[in-house]
């Protein structure tokens, strides 16, 4: 199996993509921003800190035939649109940089982890397809889209042997709470400690929610067996509201004695009504599927904060 370097491989998704692929035989290491010690590592797996924007560092890790997947993001769509400078510089260069090394490196792969939930704006339809009209209104948006842009044109002028995926809002037992990641997590996080949840307008927004894991095979699928140059969509096609969310989380928060409180905020101008993602390339290609039901991914991650929150003795 080729030797794999994972950017970001020990973040909320990465840490999942790793885990699969030591499983499946890679060598596999891991280029991280935070200390090695604090990270969940597998035998197999090996970390390296540093940032990914030293070209030295980078290049001491590509060999000639490596695989490489890259995760790397230092923004969330609401950071991104306090400050869309921030956004541009801290994202943009360093991506264009490591789409140049890893052509020079002659790696057999490079799959980008782009964007599907703010890439495409406003839908015209439901599901998107690869084929949709990309007109993100978020600076998030906008970098992601420019670094598949650039991603493209390195395939079409070096060959560059890169495939993007564009997931959809990833959910699981680990999100981190505070930082903007997904609603789920700060609902769940709110409703334990007694908060109200913040909805943005009347419904909320419809997005296409995936379970970590589901997200994490699709990559691997697509890495092993996607095509070169392609871009795929990584979602469920099955669309859900904040509100509807709450109306799943209420029964799981009653039977462990918590009530749920919504306090409604003024929509952003940053969120999409809707964003729904059609699966089909990407199964197609490579026979993946999601996995978790709604439902089932939604429970296991209710409980998993209610056992890590008592185990830490949280109120």
């Amino acid at each position: 199996m080729p030797h794999t370097l994972v950017i970001g491989g020990a973040g909320f998704i990465g840490s999942e993509v790793s885990r699969l692929l030591v499983e499946a035989g890679r060598e596999v290491v891991i280029l991280g921003r935070g200390p090695g010690e604090s990270r969940c590592l597998l035998p197999g797996c090996r970390y390296v800190q540093g940032d990914y924007a030293n070209l030295g560092l980078l290049r001491s890790l590509l060999n000639p035939g490596c695989d490489v997947v890259n995760l790397a993001y230092s923004t969330v769509p609401k950071t991104s649109f306090g400050d869309p400078t921030f956004d541009l510089i801290s994202n943009l260069p360093a991506n264009v940089a490591l789409l140049q090394e890893v052509a020079q490196a002659g790696a057999r792969r490079l799959l980008n982890v782009s964007s599907g939930g703010t890439v495409y704006g406003a839908p015209q339809s439901l599901p998107i397809r690869e084929d949709h009209p990309t007109n993100p209104i978020s600076p998030y948006g906008i970098t992601k889209l420019t670094i598949d842009s650039y991603a493209r044109m390195f395939h079409a002028t070096m060959d560059l042997p890169v495939l993007i995926v564009r997931p959809a809002n990833a959910y699981g037992e680990n999100q981190r709470t505070g930082v903007g990641q997904g609603f789920m997590a700060a609902a769940i996080d709110a409703i334990q400690r007694g908060q109200s949840v913040e909805i943005y307008g009347a419904q909320g927004t419809v997005r296409d929610y995936i379970h970590v894991a589901d997200v994490a095979a699709g990559i691997v699928a697509a890495l092993e067996r996607g095509k070169v140059g392609e871009i795929y969509n990584l979602g469920t096609g099955i669309g859900a509201s904040n509100l509807d969310l709450l109306r799943l989380l209420e029964s799981l928060a009653a039977a462990d004695g918590f009530g749920v409180n919504v306090t409604h905020l003024p929509e952003r101008p940053f969120d999409v009504a809707a964003n729904v993602l059609d699966p089909a390339k990407l199964e197609a290609a490579t026979g993946w599927q999601p996995a978790f039901p709604l439902a089932e991914g939604l429970a296991s991650m209710w409980h998993h904060a209610l056992q890590r929150r008592l185990s830490a003795g949280s109120p």
